[in-house]
């Protein structure tokens, strides 16, 4: 069976779970046949754990010039995902992105900008998406068969983290490590799963709290009130400090509306619109018949496993990804807004001012708080990042 040869930039929680996927065999068309990492303790664990001959770099560029790859998958801090996917993309090697596709919209909108122009498949491993309860929600909701979208709200709370969680690495929950919070680290896929529901937004109003819960810079605690094109609104609510917290995400629309929560997908389908009902009632206290039932999925949710089958399958066959790596925009633009009206304290209108945003940003990015043996970030003049 033909293969691709996986080169993996970060062999951390994410990259070791998908080099361990993917040496249990759930991956038959990739073989790993590099990593690179900056931490020896993880190059290390490489030596003892996968097979000989697997190539070792303490730097990503080495790695890429090897001639050992001919795609790669990057799991490291937040601020480096663009940069490495432009440097993958300039030496025409395919480009898996782990979630999310970067800090700030304007950095992203450059590794878009370049990929257009390069033959390489590009990703982003959004592996909510494989999920069968939120592929059947966007089926119903794109097909039109409960109408247009009046409202959707999502607490997404079960993300709780003790302080020990933020304490386990340097560049967690700071400014200039990390760029955000809860939004930047847990919930990319919510807000790619929201939009990719329900579609994006066209006004944002934010309240956030840094540092609510625990001892750290950023936020753990957001509620997002939002207004979609057809005047329909959301609400998204998060937080890393809730326990037991919540998962529940519903979408109200003309004909009906979907629950999912608990695993399940429960659905009420109206007799009549309700725009119809109101119209023809003449009942003070009436309302339109609704049927209840729980909505019927495949039941398969292949997750990161998927994602990266289909990556190979994209690069050796053509067929198509679970997600394509222009996409990661659209969650990070909504969470970048989301920080922005939490920072100016005033509703946003999207697209926004990614200048403005990115100005913001490098304020708290300056005062940022650094921890021992901390590699900070600062921003050159061109508005790309290196490590120093």
């Amino acid at each position: 069976m033909e293969k691709i040869r996986l080169g993996i930039i970060g062999v951390g929680n994410m990259g070791t779970a998908h080099i361990n996927n993917i040496l249990a065999g759930h991956c038959p068309e990739i073989e790993v046949a590099a990593v690179a990492d900056i931490n020896p303790d993880r190059l290390k664990w490489a030596e003892e754990n996968m097979p000989e001959g697997v190539g070792r770099f303490d730097n990503a560029e080495a790695m890429l010039d090897s001639g050992l790859i001919d795609s790669a998958l990057i799991a490291i801090p937040h601020y480096d995902h663009p940069k490495y996917a432009i440097e993958c993309m300039k030496r025409g090697i395919h480009v898996m992105v782990e979630k999310p596709a970067g800090v700030y919209t304007k950095q992203v909108r450059e590794m878009n900008e370049f990929a257009k122009n390069s033959n390489v498949v590009f990703g982003m491993m959004f592996n909510q998406r494989t999920d069968h309860i939120y592929r059947k929600m966007r089926e119903i909701v794109q097909s039109g068969e409960l109408g247009q979208i009046r409202r959707t709200n999502w607490i997404i709370t079960n993300w709780y983290r003790p302080q020990a969680y933020y304490d386990s690495g340097a560049w967690r929950a700071t400014w200039s490590g990390e760029g955000g919070g809860v939004l930047l680290n847990q919930c990319p896929h919510n807000l790619d799963l929201w939009q990719w529901i329900c579609g994006m937004p066209v006004k944002i109003h934010a309240k956030m709290h840094f540092g609510k819960w625990h001892d750290i810079e950023v936020e753990d605690d957001v509620t997002a009130c939002v207004e979609y094109e057809n005047g329909a609104t959301g609400v998204f609510i998060t937080s890393t400090g809730d326990t037991p917290g919540t998962n529940r995400f519903e979408i109200l629309l003309d004909k009906g509306k979907l629950v999912s929560e608990n695993g399940k997908l429960y659905m009420w389908k109206l007799e009549q619109s309700e725009p119809e009902f109101s119209k023809t009632n003449k009942q003070a206290f009436g309302e339109p018949k609704a049927e209840f039932v729980e909505a019927e999925t495949d039941g398969s949710s292949e997750q990161h496993v998927g994602v990266l089958n289909a990556f190979a399958g994209a690069i050796l066959r053509g067929t198509p990804l679970v997600a394509g790596g222009e996409e990661g925009i659209n969650g990070l633009m909504i969470s970048n807004a989301m920080h922005l009206s939490a920072w100016l304290d005033k509703e946003i209108e999207l697209p926004f001012d990614e200048d403005l945003f990115y100005e913001e940003l490098m304020k708290r990015v300056k005062t940022s708080r650094r921890k021992e043996g901390f590699q900070s970030v600062v921003a050159d003049t061109s508005g790309t990042y290196n490590t120093k």
